[in-house]
């Protein structure tokens, strides 16, 4: 079973919840938030592996080239340009998809390969880890995602998704059976929540809400799970010494009270989303 979780924005701590329910309910982690992975900070996998990403590009032999630029009128991303002497290739918005190669009729394109991240895979105790890792500079995480959610290892597998509702969370979600939303009381973390309930739904999934950051004077989140007939999972306070765990790079259910609170949320969730 794959369980998604997202948020509809960022810092509404989604990895420290990611992380630490995997250890509590023993899923195994996979990072998808591939421009900024940060759940290897605190599992900190051992027996790490890596394998390169790569992507397509289009290669032009001058030689066979006419310069009647089809290639440049089919490339829906702007890839290819005509100009009166060759054709020029802007690589990062190329998404190889070989429509250029299909029109030449000189055969003058031909395809390269060039790394554009890297998968990187441990272990924490008997929990695989698995993580994707875009090049600085790159544009596209989409290929490095799917790349990561090609092969899912046995058991139960947390999903660790990009925040926001962009194409990379829509991506993690095509591999998800069901979703957790993470969210927290405020103006911000409330509009978020909405957007990230609506794409959850259009994906016909199963869903609860985490409330982090709890804060008992605010009980908006609530009001509207109660109105939209949503489960909410569980509520994880906010303390100093949660904090400070979390700014070390600890785990928060090292914590007696947050240990607790993630049992409290596994115990939920295997009522709302059974598996076993």
């Amino acid at each position: 079973m794959n369980i998604a979780i997202l948020s509809g924005k960022g810092g509404t701590g989604k990895t420290t919840v990611s992380t630490n329910l995997s250890t509590i309910i023993g899923a195994n982690y996979i990072d998808c938030d591939v421009e900024e992975p940060n759940g290897f900070i605190f599992l900190n996998p051992s027996q790490i592996k890596r394998e390169e990403v790569q992507v397509d590009y289009p290669v032009v032999d001058s030689n066979r080239c006419t310069l009647c630029g089809d290639c440049a009128k089919v490339c829906q991303f702007h890839a290819l340009v005509r100009t009166k002497k060759d054709i020029m290739l802007f690589e990062k918005l190329c998404h190889g998809c070989h429509a250029c190669e299909i029109v030449c009729k000189q055969g003058a394109l031909t395809f390269e390969k060039r790394e554009i991240g890297i998968i990187e895979e441990g272990r924490y105790g008997n929990l695989i880890c698995r993580r994707g890792i875009l090049n600085v500079g790159e544009p596209m995480a989409v290929p490095v995602i799917k790349k990561l959610l090609k092969n899912f290892p046995t058991g139960i597998n947390l999903i660790d998704c990009a925040p926001g509702t962009s194409c990379n969370v829509v991506n993690s979600l095509q591999y998800a059976d069901s979703a957790i939303l993470v969210t927290e009381p405020s103006v911000f973390g409330f509009h978020d929540l909405k957007m990230a309930v609506q794409l959850v739904r259009n994906f016909h999934l199963p869903f609860g809400v985490i409330i982090n950051k709890y804060n008992a004077e605010d009980d908006r989140v609530q009001k509207y799970c109660e109105k939209e007939d949503i489960n909410i999972l569980g509520a994880i306070p906010y303390r100093r010494e949660a904090a400070e765990a979390y700014s070390s790079g600890k785990m928060i259910v090292e914590l007696p009270e947050y240990k607790e609170i993630f049992e409290e949320i596994a115990k939920r969730l295997r009522e709302v989303f059974p598996w076993n």
